[in-house]
């Protein structure tokens, strides 16, 4: 099979048939086998009625249905397991992502030989509300997981069967499925300027928290790629670091006490001052984050996967 297109949806059964009858027309123009994979997550409408009658209609619809809302990572997850296609594409179904664009990204992977291609919705038709935020986010992004991408959050992305098959989407971790597929080793990461449309029917499904949520997302899966299976070299180093601080500080309150006392000169307690406590605070905060690293690396070495290693291939 060439495709699947895997499209996450909530609430969208007006679209849904306009959406289908566009991709079953540039898949026939382009002579592609395929299967498309909708994923009613917890939609009230009736969604899951109308994937049920494109059902009837192809037999290249397959679908699957959450009995609630958990979000769009739980939906591409559950279909990166059942997929088949040499190419997954993935899109939204709101009829913002054209699947016009599905030849030139099959292309890209097929051809160029990219393990993923990104959509880059270069001219978007959002408010300014909208669009300011995820030039922000795109751009610590960008720093953060060392990849050029201009566009993290879109949509519309390609990928060869190995990267879905290798990667696990989990929380709100789609957003970062490029930098996913960097840590599981798939290094050949493009992107691709896509037409980008107005919302045809209904309205967004998500809100301004997805920009703070994506942040916290970001740091957490940075500090696993870096640190999650050696936490000790994260806590053991700030930790050490604290507490040789802390020493330092104890002992040099203590020598300058010692010091006015031996030249006759007026002195406090070492309990009168400040500096004494900091410095007993900034031990106590470094040994216990040296035990947290200590702790974190107890658990990783007795974590199912701490083998889990990705291999591309083999000889035996």
């Amino acid at each position: 099979m060439d495709l699947s297109i895997v499209i996450p949806l909530y609430n969208e059964d007006e679209s849904l048939p306009e959406l289908y009858s566009w991709i079953e027309r540039v898949m026939t123009e382009n002579n592609f086998s395929y299967e498309v994979i909708f994923v009613d997550d917890g939609s009230t409408d009736r969604s899951w009625q109308v994937i049920k009658e494109l059902r009837e209609k192809s037999p290249n619809v397959k679908a699957i249905k959450f009995r609630r809302n958990y979000g769009k990572s739980p939906a591409l997850h559950c279909a990166f397991e059942m997929v088949q296609g040499d190419v997954i594409i993935t899109m939204d179904a709101d009829l913002q992502d054209s699947p016009e664009e599905i030849p030139a990204l099959y292309n890209m992977i097929v051809n160029e030989k990219y393990d993923l291609v990104s959509g880059w919705k270069k001219k978007r038709y959002d408010p300014i509300t909208k669009t300011l935020p995820t030039k922000l986010f795109n751009a610590t992004a960008r720093k953060v997981s060392g990849i050029n991408l201009h566009d993290f959050n879109c949509g519309l992305k390609a990928y060869r069967i190995d990267v879905v098959k290798n990667i696990e989407v989990y929380n709100d971790m789609h957003r970062y499925i490029p930098y996913l597929a960097k840590i599981a080793g798939f290094n050949r990461i493009g992107e691709k300027v896509v037409h980008h449309q107005s919302r045809k029917y209904g309205s967004s499904k998500f809100g301004i928290s997805r920009f703070f949520n994506g942040y916290l997302d970001l740091l957490t899966l940075w500090f696993l790629s870096a640190f999650g299976r050696k936490p000790m070299h994260f806590f053991g180093l700030m930790g050490s670091f604290m507490f040789f601080i802390g020493l330092i500080s104890v002992i040099w309150v203590g020598a300058s006490k010692m010091y006015a006392m031996s030249h006759g000169m007026p002195y406090a307690l070492v309990t009168d001052s400040p500096y004494f406590y900091i410095s007993l605070t900034t031990m106590i905060l470094g040994t216990q984050l040296f035990l947290a690293g200590f702790i974190g690396e107890l658990i990783s070495r007795n974590s199912a996967g701490r083998n889990d290693y990705k291999i591309e291939s083999q000889i035996l």
